[in-house]
């Protein structure tokens, strides 16, 4: 069997099922590490925290923190207070990295929403440093820009991350959103050490939805080795996080699609 010590399962792969049913299955398909999220960890992450080590795995990351922007100083307040607790959730499950998913404009000034975003940044980063937590900034395609994130490429995520010390704010490379990235090569290698987190998918054509179209490893037309080589070189060696929004694979038990995921990360990745 090909190495899996890389793999690492994000529990939005699975849709819908539990967090109990994810680690299962991961255990019995021999996938090590796990990614949850926030609504699944709930209000009690050392509960989480005890079910993910009680059955032999890592936690690569929690997601996700970061939805800065916002029309209000009010409103920008509780999101500040909002990653505050993420980052406590992070510390308590047993992740190094939360992964920041960074929120559109609240108007029409994108560049105004991504000072937002730095000065969101700036506003945790101090706890993050003292709970032993690492903030992944996520660059997305640039058709989220509307609604997700107002930061849409690794250059942008780069000099976002360049602002603050190395070991305490980096990047987060998701294949799905950078791939088409005529610098995505080049950016890569700038981010260096900063790369806190690798995930994979595939993009399939045509793509059925924006955001639930994610495909399969090996569906799609994504260069996933070549990715990864890059990220290699530029010295990530963690975990290889696998995240998948597609309404047909959430279809499937926890089970089958960890299976799967093992599969085509053996095959493709």
């Amino acid at each position: 069997m090909a190495d899996l010590s890389r793999l690492s399962f994000n529990q939005m792969t699975a849709g819908k099922a539990s967090l109990g049913d994810v680690v299962k299955a991961c255990v019995k398909h021999n996938v090590g590490w796990i990614g949850p999220w926030r609504h699944a960890v709930g209000v009690n992450p050392q509960a989480a925290a005890q079910l993910i080590r009680s059955a032999g795995l890592k936690v690569s990351s929690l997601c996700r923190g970061g939805m800065f922007p916002a029309a209000t100083a009010e409103e920008r307040r509780r999101r500040i207070e909002d990653n505050l607790r993420a980052i406590d959730e992070a510390a308590a499950i047993g992740t190094d990295l939360l992964v920041l998913v960074n929120g559109p404009a609240p108007g029409r000034d994108i560049d105004g929403a991504r000072q937002m975003v730095v000065d969101g940044i700036a506003a945790v980063a101090g706890h993050a440093a003292q709970s032993g937590v690492r903030l992944g900034v996520e660059p997305l395609h640039p058709m989220f820009a509307a609604d997700r994130s107002v930061v849409v490429t690794m250059g942008e995520a780069n000099e976002i991350a360049a602002r603050f010390p190395a070991g305490q704010v980096g990047l987060v490379v998701d294949v799905y959103h950078i791939w088409w990235d005529p610098q995505v090569y080049a950016e890569i290698a700038k981010a260096g050490d900063r790369i806190f987190a690798f995930h994979v998918s595939d993009w399939i054509v045509p793509t059925p939805d924006f955001l639930m179209g994610r495909g399969m490893m090996g569906d799609g037309v994504i260069e996933l080795q070549r990715l990864r080589g890059a990220a290699e070189r530029a010295g990530y060696k963690g975990p290889i996080e696998v995240e998948i929004f597609n309404e047909a694979l959430w279809a499937r038990p926890a089970d089958e699609i960890v299976g799967l995921v093992a599969e085509r990360f053996q095959e493709f990745v």
